[in-house]
């Protein structure tokens, strides 16, 4: 009999030890939002007219819970379009460096396309991952 019981009360305790793990840390409340990662682009950095190395970047749009977001995903394709054509038209170069981007910049401007392209209900853009293809062999940065 305490085996069935214990059966029937298994998968009650293995899903909450996977709600708990999910639970972010830090006594927070979860955040109600949904997002959509966008797949890692290239984007160009220019030294003059001359690109000297390319940064592969993972972007992370954020948007409020009554969102659609599997039309948003349907977007997505155009999202990341738009992201190479702005970094394409002017580079995300840092200020400081040829291994990243400008990040706040990026944010900015990628903001402003995914609204245009009708992500009306987004509320952030993040900057997951920056990994650049050269990290030797670059020129001295002018800012540095």
């Amino acid at each position: 009999m305490h085996r069935r019981s214990l059966l029937a009360f298994l998968p009650a305790v293995l899903f909450a030890g996977q709600a708990s793990a999910a639970a972010p840390s830090g006594g927070k409340a979860a955040s109600t939002g949904q997002h959509l990662d966008i797949s890692p682009v290239a984007l160009p950095v220019v030294l003059g007219e001359r690109v000297v190395n390319y940064i592969f970047v993972g972007v992370r749009l954020s948007f409020s819970p009554m969102a659609n977001l599997q039309k948003a995903r349907e977007r997505e394709p155009f999202f990341r379009d738009a992201l190479v054509r702005s970094g394409h038209r002017a580079p995300f170069t840092s200020k400081t460096d040829f291994v990243s981007i400008d990040v706040e910049r990026l944010k900015a401007v990628m903001l402003k396309e995914v609204v245009r392209l009708g992500g009306k209900d987004v509320q952030g853009v993040a900057v997951m991952s920056q990994t650049a293809k050269r990290q030797n062999g670059l020129p001295k940065h002018p800012g540095a």
